[in-house]
This record gives C-alpha cells, structure tokens and sequence, in this order.
C-alpha cells in the first residue's frame, strides 16, 4: 500500500489537478489500496483565515469568499463533464453559506476561538478532497471521498492538536478497505467531543504519515512543486540541486532549519514504523525526488544541505550575578516554556556571565514578557542587565550525517563566511555533529548561503561575481580572453566568472540580475550611465553578492584611491595599475594590511612584469627564506625595443619614432624614456622583500640629454633627439666596437636601487636580449652562482590582459 500526499500548491490549478490525475494512475495498483491525501486548493486557506481576521476587526470579507469560492467552481467547470458538476457546485455553495454563517457570527460576538477558527478551517479540505475524489470517478477510477475525522483522534488543544495514537490506530486497524482510491482530507481531525480539530503547521503532511504508520504502507510519497529536498533554497542560490538520499535524522534536521519540503513532526510516525518517505514534484514527475530512510545510502559530499531560517531573534542575557546562580538556564527555559516560545538555538559562555539563544521572529514579545517576569528581582537589582533583542537575524545551518568525525568541515564552513565578510554572531554545533548553525545578519543571508554552498563542495561550479575599471586596449584584450574561455574554465577548472560591472572615466553599467557578456563593445554601445566610481562601489557592495573581485586595468590614481573601500566591502583586488604599489610606501603598506585584516586577496603581478611571473616567483623565494643578495632587470619592453634595434645607420630617433608607430611607447615617447616606469617596478620589487622605500630612494641617471626631456612638444622632441644623435651614436659606437651590447639595467643591492645606461659583453645574460622582452636576475643565497633568470615579454596589451587574467584564478584558487 502507499500513501499519496498532495500539498496545496500540488492540486492549485486545473494543471495541477490533471497532473494529479496522471500521478494517481501510474501509482494506482488494481490489487490494493491507494491513500491520496489531499490539502486545500492553494490559497483557500490563508482566504478563510483573512476572511476570519477582518470579521473579528468587524470589516467586510465578502470579497475575500467571493474570490475563494469562484475559484472552486472555476475548478469544477474545468474539470469535470456537466453531468458531474451540480451535485459539486451545490456542495461549495452550502459550504461557502455555513462558512458566512460563522464570520457573522464572529463579527457580531466579537470572538474567534481556536475550536471556531478549526472548524472554519477545514472546509478547505472537505471541499478540494470532494471535489478530487468526484474528478478521479469521472475519469473511470475508484475512488472515494474519506473525512478524516472519522480516523484520526486527537486532544482539544485547536489549532495544533496532538494525537492520541492508541484511538486513532484502532480506528485505522478497523478500516475496511477495498483496492480503491481513497481521497482522504489532510490536516483535520476531531477530539473526544467531536469537534473538529486542527494537526497545525504541515498537518496534511502529517495526515499522510499517521495514516502511513497506522495502516503499515509500504511507502509515503510527498508531492509538492519542487525536486525533492533541495541543497539550499534555489531561490536564494542558483546552483542548487536536489539530493537523492537523506536519512530521516538528516531531513529532520534541514526541516526544522527552514527546508519547507516536510513538516518536521511527519516524519515521526514514518520514523518509527521505518516507512521511506518520498520528496516528489507534482510539475515534474519524472524526477526521482529524495528518498528519506533509515540510513542515506548514497553519500556524495559531506554535507547534504544548507538550510536556514530567515528571520529570527536572538535574545541575550548578560550580568555579574548570573556566575553561580544555580538553576538560571531551568528557570529561563521553563519561563519561555509557560509563554510557548519555541527554542531554536542555545549558546552560553564558559564563564556563565551571558547566555544567548534565538527564537522565532514571531515569539520576541512573549520571549521579553516571560524574562521579565521571572527575572524582575534581578534585573531591578541590576544584578542581570536588560535582556538585549536583536531580531534583524537569520540562521544558516549545514546539515549532514558524513559531517560525524571529519575534520576540518567548522574551519572551511567559517572560513568562507569570513572571508566574504559576514560576521557570525553566535554559532552552535551540537555533540551529534550533524549540524552546524550560525546567526548572522538576514542582509547577508543570501551571500552566505552562496558562499558556503560552494565552499562545501555542493555547487559543481564556483561563481565569482567580478566588476571592472578601464576598457583601453588591456581591458578590451582581457574581455577577449575571458569570452574564449569561458567555457573552458567552468569545464575544466569549476570557475564561473560574472561581469556584474564595468566602468571607465566616462561611463558605467551595473548588471542589475544576471552577467554581462563577455563582448565589451556590444556593452559600450548601451546606454550607459555617467560614471560615478563613489556609486558603482556602492551599488554592487549592498547587493552582498558572495566572491567579490575588482579589476582595475586603469592607470588612475583617482582609482586606486578607492582600494581602502574594496577591500573594506571584503572585495578582492587584481590590479595592472602601478600607481597604487609605488606612491607613498604607507599607501602600499597600508594596502597590504587591509587585504588581510578583511582576509581578501590582493595581487599586482602585472604591476612588473606584465604577464611574466616576476612577483610571484620573487615572493616565493622571500617566503622560503631565501636571502635576495642581488635583483638585476631590465623592465622596460619599450626601451628594450629600442636599444635591440639601435643599430646600422639608423639614428636614435628613427628608432623611437618606430617604436612609437607600432604602439610601444605612450602617446609622449618621453613617458617611458625618462625611466619613471622602470623606476615604479623597481621600487615595487624592493617593497615585496620587505624595504620600505620611497621614489626618493631611487637612483636613475637619465640617458636622455635635458633639452630632449625639457622639449615643448613632441615634434620639438623628435628634433632634439636628432640634434643629440651625436651622444647616442658615440654609446652606440662604443659597444659595437667592443662586440657589447646598450641596456639599461636596473639594479637592487644592499637596500639600494639604481637604474642606468650599461654596455654589457656577450657573456652578461642580459645580451641575448631581443625585442621588446623583459628580464630579471635574482642572485640569492640559494642561486648564488647561477642566478635564477625569468625572460619573456614583458609589454603589450596581450601578455599584461593575460596576467590580470591569471591573477582573477588566482583569486578563485584562494
């Protein structure tokens, strides 16, 4: 035998009903009973109490029946062939007029106890259970309406009756039933007076698990509108899924923290008669849905869900003569159990001076008053301070039974949260280890479940919610990358990337749901806002979207100013812009101690040598006690270009005008000549070893002759050059004469920087140079006889977008 469960929103629409019907007879065996349990039509109920609430205020409900019961006929006429409909419309008339014979009379007494408010109530069900029993005949099943007040017993406490077991199960033994459908009403009841009662929160639920238990069916199948028991509300996360298998300890845990698949109590009756119970969808029963059992048979992951209860209140009581008062916590939790507040969570510090504990949103006043009351004599004498209430809260709660022993699972659970900045206020696990619960603000309850539900392993693919500054050629280039491999990210390595923001000195777009695309001309030619960076910051930091990552391939001071900001909102920075790491060496300081004061990545690769591994390999050598003796590097792709070429009879200025032409050098050829870039990664280079130096510290000697730097315009320039061919021509003849090659070297050694014009033999690493490559020596202890050498090109939009671009998986690895 099985037990056919079907919630509100299952049997909502004539839709619903016809997929209803479908279910039905796949499951209905010809050699054996059939239980369908039945809710009310979807919003009928919370029409009937509305309706009660505003006859009780003395208001108008006319309405509010009037739309409820043209939904019945609306379904009745849908549903069902003429021939079978009058009987069906005189019954929702009947009741529809005894229902206003109550509200009248609720309005005119001015009373709405719990035992009227039942008996309201339960004409829902009689009327969808009559009316569905009625559809399933028509379509040639056997089928029969069951009140359920003639099986299930229970005491007279309305509203949310306990069932006297022993009466109930005697009346289910004594039921003599047929192979036949029989549609039974959920959620009523009725006590020894026979009146009717109501089983509370989730009663067709448990309906269906009484009648389950009491008449041993083989299994209980829960049809509601989604995939079974999902890994975290795919409201809030977009990768959630559905799990095959929980054990009934599991789904208990994940219903009580907010999982509105099942009504925690249902599953007790199930429990002890070890029915497996089935989670399925009504709008696609082709899916297997969630098996509940005894023991969770397929076990992937060692969490099964994230679950949480959206808002709550948590309650703390702190005060010098709590320490040693014996018997505080029985008093407290006795007080709250006389004003019925339910208990969800319980932390108390090991110096007895507080106790903290969270109750449903609904409960904080009744929490207050029963404080008050028992502890008036303390909080008077001030020996307990005033009880604190916080009810701007939520619980996120990680569930699942592989959690029992492994290690490490509290360290990444917590770990995510902060790293993503949401502050835990209080958290509880309790000895069983089956669960793990933190109160945090209900703003970030999103983000959080997000986080965690990656960090844990359940989302197959690792989101990054990633805004941008500047789109010149390296932002351009960057954007082409990341389209090309999109695909091949999520594929092979789990990363997402979402654009959720691009701005430049000009204009901004801010994503308002899903991510930009990838094609940064097709988002330029939108119609986009002014630039504001003040309100692109924060705008995307109130949506607290989980795995922040800025990039700013600018190279704006006004930009960088910024940083403090992110890294405050716990946004992580990739940055090819120098002019953050090489101002003031406070700034860059300061910088650092923020990324990990908010636990956020900050990583500047291409601050140096643009996609070459400069940093990196630097700092591991730093890390690993490896004592730099020496950095040697020539770092600027530019003049690299222009010393490889200055040879034959060209002249000094033909070659720059070149360099200049295939876009090698800034728009001012004197930006990259005068050594102020080269200057910059050098400084960065001797801060990442633990120098704190400034620009004044550097050491340059111009190459250039002063009227070429001091020329007034580029033109002006140009011919200054050519004026000076003569100085060029006699270095350049030099180290031609010699076999010996131009470069201009820069040098870290005993705390200093210096950067000059060397004539270097063919012996010297840095000859072979060619192109517009970089290249830097490091001699240190360990590579002290031959230095470790790291040569590649070290300029162009390319390898600079694509060392950004491996700085953001950086990001993601973290």
């Amino acid at each position: 035998m099985k037990v056919l469960k079907f919630g509100g929103t299952s049997v909502g629409s004539l839709d619903a009903l016809k997929n209803v019907k479908l279910i039905v007879e796949k499951e209905f065996n010809e050699n054996e009973p059939l239980i369908v349990v039945c809710s009310a039509f979807s919003g009928i109920t919370n029409s009937l109490l509305l309706s009660a609430e505003e006859a009780l205020l003395q208001n108008d409900f006319s309405e509010i029946l009037k739309v409820a019961e043209e939904k019945h006929y609306q379904i009745i006429s849908g549903l069902l062939p003429r021939t079978s409909q009058n009987p069906l419309l005189m019954m929702v008339k009947v009741s529809f007029n005894e229902i206003e014979d109550i509200l009248f009379s609720v309005k005119n007494l001015g009373e709405l106890s719990g035992r009227i408010k039942d008996r309201l109530l339960a004409y829902g069900e009689q009327m969808s259970s009559k009316i569905i029993a009625t559809y399933l005949q028509s379509e040639n099943f056997p089928a029969n309406y069951k009140d359920a007040r003639e099986l299930i017993v229970t005491d007279s406490n309305f509203g949310n009756a306990s069932v006297d077991f022993i009466k109930t199960n005697e009346n289910l033994k004594n039921w003599n039933l047929e192979n036949q459908i029989y549609v039974v009403t959920g959620f009523i009841s009725k006590d020894e007076n026979q009146d009717t009662t109501t089983l509370g929160r989730g009663g067709s639920d448990y309906t269906s698990a009484i009648l389950g238990s009491g008449l041993k069916a083989n299994e209980i199948q829960i049809w509601t509108d989604v995939d079974g028991f999902m890994t975290a509300d795919p409201r809030l996360v977009k990768n959630a899924f559905s799990q095959p298998e929980l054990s009934y300890q599991e789904a208990m845990e994940m219903s009580y923290f907010g999982a509105k698949v099942i009504y925690p109590p249902t599953m007790i009756p199930a429990i002890e008669s070890q029915i497996p119970i089935y989670i399925k969808n009504t709008f696609n029963p082709e899916n297997p849905g969630t098996l509940i059992q005894q023991k969770s048979e397929i076990s992937k992951g060692l969490i099964k869900g994230i679950v949480s209860i959206e808002k709550t209140c948590l309650v703390n009581i702190t005060g010098n003569g709590m320490i040693g008062m014996k018997g505080f916590s029985g008093r407290l939790f006795n007080a709250l159990a006389k004003y019925d507040v339910n208990v969800i969570l319980i932390t108390q510090a090991s110096s007895e001076h507080s106790i903290s504990f969270v109750v449903n949103f609904n409960d904080e006043k009744k929490a207050e008053k029963a404080i008050r009351e028992e502890f008036e004599f303390e909080i008077n004498t001030n020996k307990i301070d005033e009880p604190q209430f916080d009810n701007e809260l939520s619980i996120l709660s990680v569930v699942g039974e592989n959690m029992k022993k492994t290690r490490g699972i509290s360290g990444k659970f917590f770990s995510a949260l902060g790293k993503n900045g949401i502050n835990i206020i209080a958290i509880a696990q309790g000895s069983s280890e089956l669960n793990i619960s933190a109160v945090i603000e209900r703003n970030e309850l999103s983000k959080a479940l997000n986080v965690v539900h990656e960090s844990l392993l359940l989302s197959p693919v690792k989101t990054f919610n990633v805004m941008f500054a500047g789109t010149g050629n390296i932002g351009k280039e960057l954007f082409k990358q990341l389209k090309r491999e999109d695909e091949n990210l999520e594929k092979n390595h789990q990363i997402k990337i979402n654009v959720i923001g691009v701005t430049n000195s000009r204009q901004m777009i801010i994503s308002e749901s899903k991510s930009l695309n990838f094609d940064l001309n097709e988002i330029l030619d939108k119609n986009l806002e002014i630039a504001n960076l003040e309100y692109f910051i924060n705008s995307i930091s109130s949506k607290n979207l989980p795995n922040l990552v800025f990039i700013d391939n600018t190279s704006s001071e006004d930009v960088v100013s910024h940083y403090p900001q992110f890294f405050e909102n716990n946004i992580s920075i990739v940055t090819c812009n120098k002019k953050g790491n090489s101002s003031a060496y406070e700034q860059y300081s300061k910088f650092k101690r923020l990324a990990k004061k908010n636990n956020v990545s900050f990583l500047y690769e291409t601050n140096v040598g643009a996609g070459l591994p400069i940093i990196k390999t630097l700092n591991d050598l730093w890390i690993s006690g490896d004592e730099i003796l020496k950095i040697e590097a020539i770092l600027s792709g530019t003049i690299s270009y222009i010393f490889n070429n200055y040879v034959g009879d060209k002249t000094f200025a033909e070659v720059v005008r070149t360099a200049q032409e295939l876009g090698y050098t800034e728009p001012d050829p004197r930006d990259d000549l005068n050594g102020m870039d080269f200057s910059r990664k050098m400084l960065i280079l001797g801060r990442e070893i633990g120098l704190p130096l400034e620009m004044s510290d550097v050491n340059i000697k111009d190459f250039l002759p002063e009227a070429c730097l001091k020329a007034d315009s580029i033109p002006s320039f140009y011919e200054e050059l050519e004026k000076n061919e003569p100085y060029f021509s006699s270095l350049k003849n030099e180290a031609e004469q010699s076999g010996k090659k131009l470069r201009l070297i820069g040098i870290l050694e005993d705390g200093k920087i210096n950067i000059e014009v060397k004539i270097v033999d063919s012996n010297h690493p840095f000859s072979s140079l060619s192109g517009s490559d970089n290249i830097i020596s490091f001699t240190t202890s360990r590579y002290k006889n031959t230095p470790l050498v790291v040569k590649g090109p070290g300029a162009g939009a390319e390898v600079t977008a694509a060392g950004v671009f491996a700085d953001l998986v950086r990001v993601t690895a973290q």
